[in-house]
């Protein structure tokens, strides 16, 4: 009867303090404060592959082969089998445990132990005895086993949190996934936007070399003074020392696209790095909605893993408050020499409940149960801070989209009247009607304009990779 009592205290004790602990509620828009693209499509399904809206067959291979061979992803799934496996540890404490032992000891006691001898001399009247210690060899097999019932749920809520555990590291390589399809997208334009500089600026080497030759043909004939020649050699000068920088920046973006696919730098394929021209802006933009990217992103569902971990865990310190009952059974036989280890009367067991009662802990469990709960605290903390933050990184890359794109057309047009221009004072300097420094002038307005352009194109390309990656695309 007084087991039973105590068996109902203890459910009662469990189901009191199994408190359930949901995520935070926070404030998501219904819609973005940034105007979305007119060609903005909800078909969430396309960011999984967002790379391949771009239809750049470099691009893709570059971001498949990372997803296979990336270092970091493959040690986000080395840590996704780890807590796979810390689950499985977890879990095992809510079943029985069964084990052998088998020993060997060489005792030496006297009364205390039980183990004397007793010797005598003399004979008659007069004969004595002597008790003395004797050394006695031990023998001992057996099983045990023991099983924790849980009713105050501790280690229920162990496997709680264990579970938990294994859903976050599951989300955190979803979200490395997502970084790195993004990082071999953002050197892959960065690649292609070094290239089409370098493209630019030998274009303009070539005009400028036309130029040279130009001046000369005119200064040979009289027609022009020896200082335009000598502007017209430095301004190809100039232009032809912006080359080695641009080189350094492809090479760059080689070595990091490298590193990305597992490889060493420069052991890249060179057919994925051959100059190619900037991929074309796809014709349909993916645009999920607020609520949808608390849905989408892979950190945000880790960050809500650790929450429901956190609560878990402070469920297990509160279990230490409440007695433990666990029954525990023992089986064995002892002798003091190998033959006698059969039935007879060396057998031993024992077989009963063990409860254990946490009377004085110094306050452990109390300052353990606060430390959890502090945690989970703090884990709640770091998702709202999550969600807006990623809010907040979706906001900045539309309107550094939609900025881009109005400065992209600007620049296009201004490109348009700047070569328009280097024509029409080439053409008027070549017939003696014109001053060689608006040609130098058109030239230099040129290269600055095109070479402004070719990086805003590479800057749409980026913003549009980063609207991609925060809205959790890539996974």
């Amino acid at each position: 009867m007084r087991l039973f009592v105590l068996i109902a205290s203890l459910l009662i004790a469990g189901s009191s303090q199994a408190q359930e602990y949901a995520r935070p509620t926070v404030d998501v828009p219904k819609q973005w404060s940034q105007p979305l693209p007119a060609s903005s499509s909800h078909d969430l399904d396309i960011l999984r592959d967002w790379w391949r809206t771009f239809n750049d067959s470099s691009l893709t291979s570059l971001v498949g082969w990372a997803i296979e061979s990336n270092l970091d992803l493959k040690t986000a799934l080395s840590r996704v089998a780890e807590a796979r496996a810390a689950r499985g540890i977890a879990g095992s404490a809510l079943k029985p445990s069964f084990g052998t032992s088998e020993g060997y000891t060489r005792v030496r006691g006297g009364i205390a132990q039980g183990l004397t001898s007793i010797t005598s001399s003399g004979s008659g009247p007069s004969r004595s005895s002597l008790i003395t210690p004797t050394d006695t060899e031990v023998y001992q097999i057996g099983f045990d086993s023991s099983w924790e019932l849980d009713l105050a749920g501790g280690l229920r809520k162990s496997v709680k949190a264990a579970n938990a555990d294994l859903r976050a590291a599951e989300y955190a390589q979803k979200d490395v996934r997502v970084s790195v399809s993004a990082e071999v997208g953002r050197n892959y334009m960065l690649l292609r936007g070094a290239q089409r500089r370098l493209a630019i600026l030998r274009e303009n080497i070539a005009l400028q070399e036309d130029t040279v030759r130009l001046t000369e043909a005119r200064r040979n004939a009289g027609l022009s003074p020896e200082l335009d020649l000598i502007r017209a050699h430095a301004l190809l000068g100039e232009t032809q020392a912006e080359a080695p920088p641009i080189e350094a920046e492809i090479d760059r973006a080689a070595h990091a696209l490298a590193v990305l696919v597992g490889h060493s730098p420069g052991d890249l394929p060179r057919d994925l790095i051959l100059e190619k021209p900037l991929p074309d802006f796809p014709e349909s933009l993916v645009a999920a909605a607020p609520a949808d990217v608390l849905l989408q992103r892979p950190d945000l569902r880790r960050s809500a893993a650790e929450i429901a971990a956190a609560a878990a865990r402070v469920g297990v310190a509160r279990a230490d408050l409440y007695p433990k009952l666990t029954l525990a059974g023992l089986i064995g036989r002892q002798a003091t020499d190998p033959s006698g280890l059969t039935l007879g009367i060396g057998n031993f067991f024992s077989l009963g409940p063990i409860v254990r009662l946490p009377l004085f802990t110094g306050g452990r469990i109390r300052s353990n149960i606060a430390v959890q709960d502090a945690r989970w605290q703090q884990a709640n903390l770091r998702y709202e801070a999550s969600v807006l933050n990623a809010l907040a990184e979706v906001e900045d890359a539309l309107g550094d989209l939609q900025r881009e794109e109005m400065r992209k057309d600007q620049l296009r047009s201004a490109e348009a009247q700047n070569r328009e221009a280097v024509s029409l004072t080439r053409e008027l300097y070549s017939k003696g009607l014109g001053d060689y420094l608006a040609v130098l002038d058109a030239q230099r307005e040129l290269l600055a304009t095109e070479t402004q352009l070719a990086q805003s194109e590479t800057g749409v390309l980026l913003d549009l990779i980063r609207l991609y990656k925060s809205m959790g695309g890539g996974w």
